[in-house]
Parts: structure tokens; sequence; C-alpha cells
């Protein structure tokens, strides 16, 4: 009797151990997240700077939202399997660590993504190395720990049915979202 007891306190033991616990989602980006619009994205320049000249009133009140500054990217891409933030969008993040920095008040989520290929666990870890990797630039470059965020989805934001290069490097990806957007 008493080791049908102890069996039953340690199998429910282990399945408490392996529950998860709920992650905090921000609302997903609606911008176009192709690897060729975000590699096509312009030098850096002062958020500051390039909304001071422009006519509308939405864009100068919020760079973010204005399609002419690289605020506007939001994501940053990656190689199969890999987590290392590749040189091309250093302007990006330095972009986005500047805005930060000049609006201390502002918080960001950083939604590591992988592709489907993958068991689902490694995905996950995949997509949250990968957010921790921006995350680790931005804190170089001078953010407070305190404004970011980093979330993984794995492979649950990635093109179903999808089975080509093309669509696999898309959801290779962290999206950056702020708070309130």
């Amino acid at each position: 009797m008493n080791k049908r007891l102890i069996g039953s306190m340690l199998l429910a033991l282990m399945l408490a151990a392996c529950s998860t616990k709920p992650v905090k989602t921000a609302p997903a980006p609606t911008e176009d997240k192709s690897p060729s619009a975000s590699q096509a994205a312009p030098a850096a320049k002062d958020d500051s700077a390039s909304t001071a000249g422009m006519a509308g009133a939405d864009a100068s009140a919020n760079p973010l939202k204005d399609p002419n500054n690289i605020l506007s990217k939001r994501s940053i891409y990656f190689d199969y399997d890999k987590d290392e933030v590749k040189s091309e969008f250093r302007p990006l993040i330095e972009a986005h660590a500047k805005y930060l920095q000049a609006h201390p008040e502002a918080k960001m989520f950083l939604q590591g993504n992988a592709d489907e290929r993958g068991a689902r666990e490694y995905n996950l870890s995949l997509g949250q190395r990968r957010a921790v990797s921006v995350k680790k630039v931005l804190n170089l470059l001078g953010v407070q720990d305190k404004q970011i965020e980093t979330v993984s989805f794995g492979e649950e934001r990635a093109h179903a049915g999808c089975r080509d290069d093309s669509c696999y490097a898309q959801d290779r990806r962290v999206d950056v979202v702020y708070e309130n957007e």
C-alpha cells in the first residue's frame, strides 16, 4: 500500500515539474516580414532627424509608424539553425536602441521564431536564443534591461504548409513589437 502511495506521489510530482507556465504575448507585428524587405532597409538614421521634415502629423508624432523610418522595420532574420545576429541587421538594432534610450518609458517585446523543421521543444529553445541574442546586442548598446522582454513562439507562427527555403527563411526571425502599439 505504501509503495503505491509513494509511486502515485512521485508521478504527480514529475507531472507537475513538467508543466509549462503561460507566456505573456504581445500582439503580432503586421508589417512585411520578407527578408528582402528587411535587407533593403536604409542605413540607420537618427529617428528625430528622419521625422523632422515629414508633412504627416502621424509620422512626425510617432517614428515607429513612419514607413520611411528604419524603426518601422521590425524583423531580424537568422541563418538556418543559428542564433547569431547578422551584421546586416546591426543598423536596424542600433536605430531601435537609440529610440529606446531616447524614450526610457518605452518597452519592447522580442519575439523569437523558428521554422517548422526540428522538434517543437528545440524550436522553442532556438526562438528564445534568437530573442536573447538581439536583447544582448541592445544591452551592449546601452538599452536598459527593464525595457526589453523576450518570448519564443518557436514554430507556432511559421507559414503553414510551406516546404521551401524562401518560406523557412521568413520564419527564422525575431520580431520587434513595442508595448501599447
